[in-house]
């Protein structure tokens, strides 16, 4: 990762605009007006800087379908894309109604008669149409989320790119696992070598945990130390160049028990069957299908989320069965997995991938080898 502010590359944007003009024809959308950062980003090309934490709707973005002019906010040229000229940077003023004037001066502010935005607020519910005095407002959200949904060959780069560092920090975390050391060591092993491949914003936090051998879905209640015979799982995270990378893995402290192996065996026969269900035309339900085909039951997190800009659709989750029975897999999703089996008096093995679907099957991104039946540290 570097460390200046640069823009995304220009085959990055411009394939990801390409996406975002076609679902503008099909949901008939004259300008898009983006507050969210994944949104804004994906149009504009260029990272956003001290936008941590959550904050209302503000128009940073806006996208015209007839001439192609991006319109950011921004009071500084680094990082911006070349394509965006200086006149079209603005920044927000204590005044509302001097943004609203900002705003007029877009070309085809006028003329526009369906405008599109990814959120709202009271505020500029009663200042955009003074904006767009001729537009009727829309939203914009199910438009970028099916263009976000399919990822271009560019932006699987950049996935492989942000896997690059989250398994390299993995690796650092595995290589400190030995008896006696803690849960809070590992993470911050895991953490900083994430902070030296050029990531300082993991995608989480809690990065190692030793597996609950009473209870499955939950970390261990000792004390945080690492013990022979410990089921210990390491998780990497990262968001980079605006692209969140996941990759987890599962260790065995010690040499492993014929239960353990058993486990291993059971995790392998449940990915085996995750993966096949990854395939263009299966609806996200079949991902929930595989643990019952293993015979496993499903965990209390999502089998599996979209990776991408920050969140990308689809989560396949138990709560949300019914969605996912509706929602179907198609050529260029690229999806967190997650395997996770459980066993009383044994623990957990939690796996973790990316994974690509494609016309002609699965692709695993991740490049990081299983943890098999034998693995221990």
């Amino acid at each position: 990762m570097g460390t200046e502010i640069e823009a995304d590359g220009r085959a990055l944007r411009v394939s990801r605009r390409e996406r975002a003009i076609a679902q503008m024809d099909a949901h008939d959308l004259d300008v898009l007006v983006l507050g969210r950062q994944a949104n804004v980003r994906y149009i504009s090309g260029a990272p956003q800087l001290w936008v941590v934490g959550t904050r209302p709707f503000g128009p940073i973005c806006s996208y015209v379908r007839a001439t192609g002019e991006i319109h950011l906010n921004s009071t500084w040229d680094e990082g911006i894309p070349e394509e965006i000229p200086h006149e079209n940077l603005y920044g927000f003023a204590w005044n509302p109604m001097t943004l609203v004037g900002i705003m007029q001066k877009m070309k085809g502010a006028d003329t526009a008669r369906r405008v599109g935005t990814d959120a709202l607020t009271p505020m500029f519910a009663k200042l955009l149409p003074m904006v767009f005095s001729n537009a009727e407002l829309v939203d914009a959200e199910p438009a970028m989320r099916a263009a976000r949904r399919v990822k271009t060959s560019e932006e699987i780069v950049a996935l492989r790119r942000a896997l690059i560092v989250a398994e390299e920090a993995l690796a650092k975390g595995a290589a400190e696992l030995t008896p006696g050391t803690s849960e809070q060591h590992l993470a911050g092993v895991i953490l900083e070598a994430e902070a030296a491949g050029g990531v300082s914003t993991p995608a989480t936090q809690d990065a190692a945990w030793v597996t609950s051998k009473d209870h499955p879905w939950r970390r261990d209640r000792g004390d945080g130390t690492v013990r022979a015979g410990d089921l210990v799982a390491l998780s990497a995270g990262v968001l980079a160049d605006g692209y969140v990378a996941e990759v987890a893995r599962t260790f065995h402290i010690g040499e492993p028990t014929d239960a353990v192996r058993s486990l291993y065996r059971r995790r392998d026969e449940l990915w085996d069957r995750l993966i096949d269900a990854c395939r263009p035309g299966n609806p996200t339900s079949a991902l929930l299908d595989a643990y019952a085909q293993a015979g496993e039951p499903l965990p209390a997190m999502p089998v599996a989320h979209g990776l991408g800009l920050g969140f990308d659709p689809p989560v396949v989750s138990p709560a949300l069965r019914a969605t996912a029975e509706r929602d179907v897999l198609t050529d260029g999703n690229v999806l967190a997995v997650t395997g996770y089996v459980w066993e009383p008096g044994v623990g957990a093995v939690f796996t973790r991938d990316a994974v690509v679907i494609g016309a002609d099957g699965p692709t695993v991104l991740t490049q990081t080898p299983s943890t098999s039946e034998g693995a221990h540290v």
